[in-house]
């Protein structure tokens, strides 16, 4: 398993700023996401990563190239969890239609299943055990999400007790070999 998997949530979009559900929608960085992106090349040109990977969307591509790793790896693996017929849609305009509803409990109305989302994490896990040395993962929220909770051999919807902000970076590694998350949505250095 790789010494320890970093996890670079994309910077700010304009929908990420007004709470909407992106999954497939190609949102750029808005300025502040290009900054919060920038502001993490001083801190992560410090550490050697064994590989760099990013999702395909260009949200997170750039976050890549901003950070510090314009030639980073892509993989759908990657990618954010498909919101379905919710995509673009707030948490508030949901519960108009359905009260009661939890991305983690419910999922997108037509979109990817949550163990969908934990089965490309067991995948991408699994693709990284033969790397020597960290990872850098360049993200979305929900999936980082699930992925952290596959990884400590949660549910995957115990990824909804994580709070994870635009622009943060988490890191995963383990606790005398146990998998662990050793720190979680801390904030680019000023």
């Amino acid at each position: 398993m790789a010494a320890h998997l970093y996890l670079l949530r994309h910077g700010a979009t304009e929908w990420s700023e007004l709470g909407k559900h992106t999954s497939r929608t190609d949102l750029p960085l808005l300025a502040l996401g290009e900054q919060q992106a920038a502001a993490w090349r001083p801190v992560l040109s410090k550490l050697a990563f064994a590989r760099v990977l990013t999702s395909p969307l260009r949200r997170a591509r750039r976050t890549a190239e901003l950070a510090g790793f314009p030639a980073a790896e892509v993989t759908p693996l990657l990618t954010e969890v498909d919101y379905g017929r919710d995509e673009g849609r707030t948490r508030d305009e949901i519960r108009a239609e359905r009260p009661d509803w939890d991305f983690f409990t419910h999922g997108g109305d037509g979109g990817e299943t949550l163990a969908h989302a934990a089965a490309r994490a067991v995948m991408l896990i699994g693709e990284l055990a033969a790397s020597e040395g960290s990872v850098l993962l360049v993200s979305h929220g929900h999936f980082l999400r699930v992925l952290a909770a596959t990884y400590v051999g949660a549910p995957p919807e115990f990824g909804g007790r994580f709070q994870i902000g635009a622009g943060s970076v988490s890191i995963l590694g383990s606790e005398h070999g146990v998998p662990a998350i050793t720190s979680w949505n801390a904030t680019a250095p000023r």
